[in-house]
Formats: structure tokens, C-alpha cells, sequence
């Protein structure tokens, strides 16, 4: 029996890249249609899931961050909102442990929910 690589598969894939940012603080409950699309034009451009992941740590590290006397940011509305910083990693990559180190930090800098970790769908075989 083998099992599907969700990069090989986009319905997989679309899952994924949903659950992963739903998943995380100040984003929506559930996806919308344009978040779909955004996941469908991922898997298109050959997109890993790692590198989606990474992302969506990296950014909402980067929120989370934020010093506390700053004014606080409007809720993410938009899997899109997350395309630059993806971009930013294509050219430059992150390793495996620094992943790590991401979820470790947006599980410690956010009280509502624990961020979890999905190794089927991180894998880099």
C-alpha cells in the first residue's frame, strides 16, 4: 500500500495548506472562497508544504512579536496575506530545525490555541 504525498495530490494538498493556516492565531475560523483559490494557485506553482508552513510560522512569529506597546493588528483575513512571506522563502529556505524552532515559538507566544504539527504533511521525502 502506498501512501499519497499531499504535494501529488491537489485536493490533498488544498487540505493541507487550509488546516495548516486555519490552524493558526488571528486567522479565521474557516476558510473562504479566495483562500481556496490562493491554496489551488500553491499547489499550481509547485509549492511544498514545508515552505507554506514555514511561512505562515514565520509571519505569525513576526505578528505575535510584535512589541506589546505597538497598536495591535487587524486580524488575518486572507491565506494571501501570507503570499510574500512564502515568496521570501523560495529564495531563501528555511531548515527543518528552524521549523521547529517557528512552531515552538508561535506555540509560546500564543495563548488561545497550540499550534500543531502535522509530520505527514512536512516531510521533505
Amino acid at each position: 500500500m502506498t501512501t499519497k504525498i499531499p504535494e501529488e495530490d491537489g485536493n490533498e494538498y488544498l487540505s493541507a495548506v487550509l488546516k495548516l493556516y486555519l490552524d493558526l492565531p488571528e486567522t479565521p475560523s474557516r476558510a473562504g472562497l479566495h483562500d481556496r483559490k490562493s491554496a489551488v494557485a500553491l499547489h499550481a506553482r509547485g509549492i511544498k508544504l514545508v515552505t507554506v508552513e514555514s511561512a505562515l510560522l514565520l509571519a505569525s512569529l513576526r505578528r505575535l512579536g510584535r512589541p506589546p506597546n505597538m497598536p495591535p493588528l487587524s486580524p488575518i483575513h486572507s491565506l494571501a496575506y501570507f503570499l510574500p512571506v512564502i515568496q521570501e522563502l523560495l529564495d531563501t529556505p528555511v531548515s527543518d530545525d528552524y521549523r521547529d524552532y517557528l512552531r515552538m515559538k508561535v506555540r509560546l507566544l500564543d495563548n488561545r490555541r497550540p499550534v500543531t504539527k502535522h509530520p505527514q504533511l512536512c516531510s521533505q521525502a
